[in-house]
């Protein structure tokens, strides 16, 4: 492969000398065999999720992850119980947010325009225990997926793990707010314990194709991203995304919409329909794949490799 004078040396560390513009179709997959599933984001709480689950109905979407981001410190202990009986029910993954982070404290860098990008670290080990206090919580009550968007975290996350003070079948979903832009930097996520990486959302193809032929763990992609992350809307590229970046978690953002972080019960109708609509634009992004010849199966409730939640003293 052509390259820089020195790109030769990224061959001795089995990573890609280049973006791969001939967009390779990628041979990884799921568990179940599938190359791709449905990721809804930002379903901040029970109502939200119960909002989603039943939209998915009415529409015909297999949603088989939500997400959330306001943090596992925003949820009460009913509130997260009721997330665990409904995803429990439906045979889906929640993922929540560990929070908090540099943005939400003190930290004046997190809010200059040159430290905008330092804004979801942890900022200080007070706040590294807290996070890791997060991901503890949600573990007790039986969720299996947390978001993770800083690098000293997750490192203690895959050690605890390794050590059994979390439960083995924890996973890491890596945050978007944790730029993963290279091949190089997704690499050394998943050697640190990742089960799953959101790439930044302004990658093109090409590169998004370098980094799938580094790693082998799903990668979740926005093909529609809010406004404080791009307000990109590149539905017409989901059949090539597919066909690149599988096993892939294809996710339904929403431009044009209010940024609700942290979310409440004070903002609990905006959150609701936000979410029936994100819904909505995964049904788009369904049709959009059958209208292109893509008409595939995806994963079925309690797939493998879904971290499905497990319900304290029902199995």
């Amino acid at each position: 492969m052509a390259g820089t004078p020195a790109s030769h040396l990224l061959d001795n560390l089995r990573l890609p000398r280049r973006d791969l513009g001939e967009l390779p179709a990628s041979s990884k997959r799921f568990p179940d065999g599938v190359r791709y599933r449905i990721e809804i984001p930002s379903t901040e709480g029970p109502r939200c999720l119960a909002a989603a689950l039943e939209e998915a109905e009415r529409l015909d979407v297999p949603v088989r992850r939500i997400s959330q981001g306001s943090g596992v410190f925003l949820l009460t202990d009913g509130e997260l119980d009721e997330m665990v009986e409904q995803a429990d029910a439906a045979g889906i993954e929640i993922s929540l947010f560990a929070r908090p982070c540099a943005g939400w404290g003190v930290s004046a860098t997190a809010r200059s325009l040159a430290g905008s990008g330092f804004a979801a670290a942890a900022h200080g080990q007070d706040q590294v225990a807290a996070v890791l206090d997060d991901i503890l919580r949600a573990a007790d009550h039986g969720v299996r997926s947390v978001l993770i968007s800083d690098l000293g975290v997750l490192a203690a996350f895959g050690k605890l793990r390794a050590s059994g003070d979390l439960p083995s079948d924890m996973q890491a979903k890596i945050s978007v707010m944790l730029p993963i832009t290279n091949a190089a930097t997704a690499r050394v996520l998943e050697d640190l314990g990742a089960d799953t990486l959101n790439v930044a959302t302004d990658l093109s193809l090409a590169q998004i194709a370098a980094i799938r032929s580094a790693v082998d763990i799903p990668l979740d992609v926005y093909v529609e991203a809010p406004d404080n992350l791009g307000g990109f809307v590149r539905h017409h590229e989901i059949p090539q995304l597919i066909e690149v970046a599988a096993p892939v978690y294809v996710k339904f953002g929403l431009r044009n919409a209010p940024d609700v972080y942290p979310a409440g019960t004070h903002l609990e109708a905006t959150t609701v329909a936000l979410t029936r609509e994100r819904v909505r634009r995964a049904r788009l992004g369904l049709d959009l794949l059958r209208r292109y010849g893509v008409d595939e199966a995806t994963s079925k409730p309690r797939a493998a490799g879904l971290a499905l939640p497990v319900r304290p003293g029902v199995r």
